[in-house]
């Protein structure tokens, strides 16, 4: 009477295994980028009177490498658009208050360029750095037990792969009286 019973206890391994082994297949890039951002607060605390007070810091790029490709020139529009300056906040959400240093090279034949971003102060810089860094975050897999189904003997449970996305660097916009125009996106 033993063996049928381990043999169930098996065979019930085996079918958790290969519904874990199904999750792992369905993450997919597409599963991936919708997965629910986590939210966290802002680490910076300015009132919109200390946003407007503030000095303006201007970035620039502290080194910049050439590029020998050529650019094309049916993105100029694009281009000039991304390279405005908006006044912006930076956030460092995992080494809080740090700064940030960022390599950016938004088109083809421009500079790779490098950024040394303060945190948690208005400042201006060019709005394909502030994408950029809005684009910063990452997914996390974790293992969860749920109830995978029941019937008159018990519920069962099994283990579901679960994908958050945590925001690990942010942008955001510093408003103060004086509007900026933005444009439809968020930088």
């Amino acid at each position: 009477m033993a063996a049928p019973k381990k043999e169930t206890e098996l065979d019930k391994a085996q079918k958790q295994f290969d519904d874990f082994e199904d999750n792992i297949k369905e993450l997919t890039l597409d599963r991936a980028n919708q997965a629910p951002k986590l939210e966290t607060e802002a680490t910076h605390k300015l009132s919109q009177k200390e946003i407007a007070e503030a000095k303006d810091i201007y970035l620039k790029p502290e080194r910049s490498i050439a590029s020998k490709e050529k650019f094309n020139e049916d993105y100029r529009d694009q281009y000039n658009y991304a390279k405005e300056y908006t006044r912006f906040i930076a956030e460092n959400k995992e080494i809080i208050g740090e700064s940030i240093e960022i390599w950016t090279k938004p088109f083809a034949g421009m500079p790779a360029e490098y950024w040394k971003v303060p945190v948690n102060k208005p400042v201006w810089g060019p709005k394909y750095l502030a994408e950029q860094i809005k684009r910063a975050n990452y997914h996390r897999f974790s293992m969860h037990n749920s109830t995978v189904g029941g019937d008159h003997m018990g519920q069962y449970y099994g283990t579901m792969v679960v994908d958050n996305v945590v925001q690990r660097l942010d942008a955001q916009k510093a408003t103060s009286s004086v509007p900026v125009y933005m444009g439809a996106r968020h930088f």
